[in-house]
């Protein structure tokens, strides 16, 4: 079937992404839909994991349908083909979420040394706490040389010269000690990403077993390493975020403004852009070009970053990013790296919108390159900004269409900001679980995919978790797509069972919290960490899930593998490329649990994946003792 014959509600359940399909299409762009629909049918072997081109013997293929009868060229069979290609994905998942964090340890060392303009620390507290996790003597030192000396250990966590990542001291004892029988704890972040590739290539590890514990090993040198630096490091230089009313969907364009979408993961750029916005210079140069101010609005994670610390509204996740640009409204599109579709470029083109590039590590077509170093970011981002004004005269007013009105939503649930608001200590929270008032949480991560009508595997699945008093916490694109469903305000509590209504009320929360961007998933494993800690427990006896129901990436993979082997059961909802072993099938729906503790589920209907995981969750609380059927 052709992508011009299904309608734009088969696609998408927004209403805004609905309108810019069908303008897309009058106006002749195509869109990732198209493409999807371009693509089919697809590859059997590949949805298996049994298509391998590592060497040139091949490329070579197993048929899933009889995959005990063929080898590849070197004679991998199809345990060690699909182990092979899953681990490949884990590293390279790992790799993009932890060079993120090397990013920002590269930005503190500027600081220290005083070479990044524009830059500073922001939260002295937490660059303090975090140094003396690593063993530095703060008394007496000035933040900037705390600073220098964290972000070198900082660095030697990248390297090889540990036997274990620092913030392995943050996971449960009872969960380390699991680690360290199965010899997977992470020694270093590029370390294990490095092995992984050497024992993928032909002629190393051929042992699939061996193998997926790599994968893990991989995973939560990201996941408690990587990334966990990244989300702290962001904290002290940008600002920890703190609860605050923004907006949502594409309705945050503004017809009389100039609109500059933020796109990527990394808020390293789009700080200094933030601060460019606010240059009374460049305010009033926007009044000389006829517009009425700068409207920041962000997409995906890099939205998610300034969402969370300066309430920049988001536009949209995903699969709204090309819409975004159809709208006709958008003077300049700015990016950093990762989850940028290569066809931006040629979408921004079909109107007046002017698309930068600022990273090394990531250029586009179509795509004007404006390098941004911690050293020139002052001067580069006004430059932007300044390009982007004076765009603003060029946009053809005659095919802009903003489709309809922003929603509110409340975001900046840091872990900090949930203390806070329990009175300091996590022990109200505690307390609720245990009267069943909530019946525990889940965090709901991940992208959307084309293979599922947008945003609907998130709402319905959250929306039917907070009915039954499970409170929900999220990150990434899942949160923008529960935003847009309206369930990120205090008001939404009505939709939730009345345990978890009462207790939102009582605090003036939502009952879905906004925790940051998908490198942000790391909050979630500190806050069940400490509360496995509060409760003398391992993570894996907890009431508590993690799933992703439209996830798309590598990361995911590694997000949702470090997830398991920390203990948290984790639901998804497109199936991951390993069905074409039965062996590694088996593991990963049910032989991890007595490896890890947890496991995977597969479920791609949201309301069934929602059954299993209250399901789980009930079943863990029995586990500890606490009323399965507790009247709240």
């Amino acid at each position: 079937m052709k992508a011009e014959a299904l309608v734009a509600k088969d696609l998408t359940i927004t209403t805004d992404g609905q309108a810019m399909i069908d303008k897309a299409r009058k106006d002749n762009v195509e869109t990732v839909w198209d493409r999807y629909q371009a693509q089919s049918k697809h590859c059997s072997f590949c949805e298996a994991g049994l298509s391998c081109r590592i060497c040139a013997m091949g490329p070579c293929r197993i048929n899933p349908k009889d995959p005990e009868g063929k080898r590849g060229v070197c004679g991998a069979d199809a345990d060690i083909m699909v182990a092979r290609n899953f681990v490949r994905m884990v590293a390279a998942g790992a790799a993009s979420h932890s060079d993120h964090g090397r990013d920002l340890v590269e930005v503190l060392k500027r600081v220290g040394e005083g070479k990044a303009s524009g830059y500073s620390i922001k939260e002295p507290e937490k660059l303090r706490t975090l140094a003396k996790e690593y063993g530095i003597e703060c008394e007496g030192k000035s933040d900037l040389e705390i600073a220098r000396n964290l972000a070198y250990l900082m660095e030697e966590d990248f390297g090889t010269r540990l036997d274990a990542i620092r913030m392995v001291n943050r996971v449960p004892s009872a969960r380390l000690e699991i680690w360290k029988k199965l010899g997977v704890v992470p020694r270093g972040i590029d370390r294990e990403t490095s092995e992984s590739l050497h024992r993928t290539h032909m002629g190393v590890d051929n042992d699939w077993v061996s193998l997926l514990l790599q994968a893990a090993r991989n995973a939560l040198a990201d996941g408690w390493g990587g990334s966990m630096i990244g989300t702290d490091l962001s904290d002290v230089l940008f600002g920890i975020p703190i609860p605050k009313e923004s907006a949502v969907n594409l309705g945050v364009l503004k017809h009389d403004e100039v609109n500059i979408i933020l796109h990527g993961h990394n808020p390293v750029v789009s700080e200094m852009i933030y601060n460019a916005s606010q240059d009374p210079r460049l305010l009033a140069l926007a009044k000389e070009y006829g517009a009425s101010g700068i409207n920041l609005a962000g997409v995906c994670c890099t939205g998610n970053e300034v969402l969370m610390r300066k309430g920049i509204p988001m536009a949209g996740n995903h699969l709204m990013t090309e819409l975004a640009l159809v709208t006709g409204a958008v003077e300049a599109l700015i990016v950093d790296y990762q989850c940028i579709m290569p066809s931006l470029g040629k979408v921004a083109q079909c109107y007046h919108t002017k698309m930068f590039s600022t990273s090394s590590k990531a250029k586009f077509p179509g795509a004007e390159h404006v390098e941004i170093t911690p050293e020139n970011a002052k001067e580069k981002a006004e430059y932007l900004v300044e390009t982007a004004i004076r765009n603003f005269k060029n946009r053809i007013k005659e095919r802009v269409l903003i489709p309809e009105k922003p929603l509110k939503q409340f975001t900046g649930f840091s872990i900090e900001a949930i203390i806070k608001a329990l009175g300091g200590s996590i022990t109200p929270l505690v307390d609720a679980i245990k009267a069943g008032k909530i019946r525990g949480a889940v965090g709901v991560v991940g992208c959307n995919n084309p293979k599922i009508k947008q945003d609907s595997g998130h709402r319905a699945l959250v929306r039917k978790l907070i009915a039954n008093d499970i409170l929900v916490v999220d990150t990434g694109c899942a949160a923008v797509a529960t935003a847009k469903d309206g369930l990120k305000v205090p008001e939404a509590a009505q939709l939730a069972g009345s345990g978890l209504k009462e207790i939102c009320i009582l605090l003036g929360i939502p009952p879905v919290l906004h925790m940051g961007s998908c490198v942000d998933n790391s909050r979630i494993m500190v806050l069940a960490a400490a509360i496995a800690n509060h409760l003398g427990t391992d993570i894996s006896d907890l009431p508590i899930a993690a799933s992703a129901p439209e996830w798309y990436s590598e990361k995911a993979v590694t997000i949702a593998l470090y997830a398991v082997a920390s203990g948290i059961t984790t639901f998804l909802g497109p199936t991951p490329p390993i069905t074409g072993s039965k062996n590694i099938v088996d593991m990963a729906l049910g032989g991890l649990e007595n490896v890890f503790k947890a496991h995977f589920v597969v479920e791609a209907d949201p309301n069934k994946a929602a059954d299993l995981i209250i399901n789980h969750i009930e079943t863990k609380r029995a586990k500890l003792g606490l009323d399965s059927k507790a009247k709240v």
